[in-house]
């Protein structure tokens, strides 16, 4: 016998806690927005998760790589059953079973700044999450929406953290204790112009007020004297902390909640 709720999912009880907390009106134009998440990783993939779990109408998906065991700590579609599947269809199939109704856009690539934003192929999105590592593909995000005055958050680095209760969104002028926010603003301004200190760049940004921590020595060496760690440590409550305030970011914008937002689509 077909189990009518799974056959049939009742959208408005789904997410019927969006209109209590936005209102009828906020709640509806959370439905009908598409937003664009680049980078379906550590964070990119919780914001991913909020997104979907808030009824939004179309994700835009935009990652290259694939589930790796070493993601299981901190990535949400990272999963024994995920393993060496690309992460945008691990996040479309995750998706699929929060909110069947919204359409995922899987787009199998690496934003670098020859291509952005011409792989959204002219697609009318409302809000770009920013959620990849590279300040390169971060910077020519950053001025794209500088220009266009589009809806764009970028993320900055979760790596070597450990506090969620850090995380904090603010101008990009103002971001402390992130070396790859700090390199996107030193490239904006050294090459595209953006204002100097004391004005704002005009870029919200997800940063954690925390020093960055380097990997624990214990870790460091193994009995044959070889490096057992590469790079920063990781956790879940702060990677995922960064793609949740990231999504909350855009909800408030999308349900209107967010004075001063752009009223344009991309």
């Amino acid at each position: 016998m077909s189990n009518p709720r799974i056959d049939a999912p009742d959208l408005e009880r789904r997410f019927g806690g969006l209109t209590r907390l936005y209102g009828m009106d906020g709640a509806a134009r959370i439905r009908a927005s598409c937003v664009v998440v680049v980078g379906i990783g550590g964070v990119g993939s919780w914001a991913v998760e909020a997104l979907a779990r808030s009824g939004v109408g179309q994700l835009v998906l935009v990652d290259l790589d694939h589930v790796a065991e070493s993601n299981i700590n901190r990535q949400v579609h990272a999963l024994t059953t995920t393993l060496g599947q690309s992460k945008v269809d691990a996040m479309r199939d995750r998706v699929g079973l929060i909110h069947p109704a919204c359409e995922v856009v899987g787009i199998e690539e690496f934003v670098e700044p020859a291509n952005w934003p011409q792989l959204l192929e002219g697609r009318a999105v409302d809000a770009v999450i920013d959620a990849c590592d590279q300040a390169a593909a971060k910077t020519a995000m950053a001025q794209w929406a500088r220009n266009s005055r589009s809806a764009f958050i970028s993320v900055g680095a979760a790596g070597g953290k450990r506090l969620a209760h850090r995380v904090d969104i603010d101008d990009l002028s103002r971001v402390t204790h992130d070396p790859l926010l700090a390199q996107v603003r030193y490239r904006l301004r050294k090459h595209h112009g953006a204002p100097r200190e004391g004005k704002a760049i005009g870029i919200a940004c997800v940063f954690s007020r925390e020093a960055v921590l380097s990997p624990d020595a214990s870790c460091a060496i193994e009995s044959d004297g070889s490096l057992n760690c590469h790079g920063y440590g990781s956790v879940v409550s702060v990677t995922a902390a960064f793609g949740l305030a990231a999504a909350g970011w855009v909800l408030d914008l999308m349900a209107g909640k967010v004075q001063g937002a752009p009223k344009n689509k991309l």
